[in-house]
């Protein structure tokens, strides 16, 4: 019985893209197939007045009225070591594998519990797709990004997949989403609705990570903006943590990596996943 479970879980592991592909050459990932290597050194960080204006001709006046804009970082040099960041986000069929494993809550969250979180943009209806069954996610969103996701359930993920797996800090999935020279949008300079999961779709709903290969920041990450929020390792405020990127309801003007959104540790949202980040081998 255990080794049937053994392989079962093995299967899983090896159908959610968790188990290194036999014989792979050494690099500097321990995941080489999953994982992009993000050098160290210097890379520009925030936005600056041109960016921010940019922003507003791209955004609603609704948006623009509420400044969603404020809270971004000055544009400036930052720096950060070497690392290795996963190029999508992590699956419902990965976050299965942890859940099969571990033992770990299952992702959901009871009508109730959804509405005491407040400033929701969708209602609880939004949600119910999204709710897993037996222990399993919806047949339908195996390969869609994990949702209903605390920061301590993320946490837990990225540590039980790897040895020093932890979320990436904000300047470090900063740097990887839009490159050392400071990108616009992880692709270039120009908005470009084709690239992304976004409002601009009208699809509603997240889609399969990775689908929008033309998106890819300079080091390969895939929905870095678009499809959802990515919870980070960094303090957004004194009640609330740091998500970057933007969600499929967004419009343009967020969806850049130098946007920044505050939400509490606890939230499970529709609208929030994340990826993972370990170190890179050698010196």
């Amino acid at each position: 019985m255990r080794r049937r479970r053994a392989a079962a879980v093995g299967a899983l592991l090896v159908a959610a893209g968790l188990a290194a592909p036999v014989g792979a050459a050494p690099g500097p990932c321990r995941e080489p197939s999953r994982q992009a290597f993000v050098p160290g050194g210097r890379f520009v960080m925030g936005s600056d007045a041109r960016e921010r204006g940019l922003a507003r001709t791209l955004s609603s006046p609704a948006t623009v009225a509420a400044d969603w804009f404020r809270g971004e970082l000055s544009r400036r040099r930052e720096e950060t070591g070497p690392f290795c960041i996963d190029r999508t986000l992590v699956s419902q069929q990965g976050y299965a594998a942890f859940v099969a494993r571990t033992g770990h809550r299952a992702p959901g969250i009871s009508r109730e519990d959804y509405q005491r979180q407040g400033y929701l943009v969708h209602d609880y209806d939004a949600v119910t797709r999204y709710l897993w069954s037996a222990g399993a996610p919806p047949p339908d969103l195996l390969h869609h990004p994990v949702v209903l996701v605390s920061l301590s359930d993320a946490e837990a993920y990225c540590a039980w997949r790897a040895p020093a797996g932890r979320l990436p800090t904000e300047a470090e999935w900063e740097k990887a989403a839009r490159g050392a020279e400071g990108r616009v949008f992880p692709w270039g300079d120009a908005w470009d609705p084709d690239r992304l999961n976004s409002a601009a779709r009208g699809l509603h709903a997240t889609t399969p990570v990775g689908r929008y290969p033309g998106g890819a920041s300079p080091y390969g990450l895939l929905d870095a903006v678009g499809n959802v929020f990515q919870w980070t390792a960094s303090s957004f405020s004194s009640t609330a943590q740091t998500v970057k990127g933007c969600a499929w309801d967004d419009e343009a003007g967020l969806c850049r990596p130098a946007f920044r959104h505050g939400r509490a540790p606890a939230s499970r949202h529709v609208l929030i996943g994340f990826r993972c980040l370990g170190p890179a081998a050698g010196p």
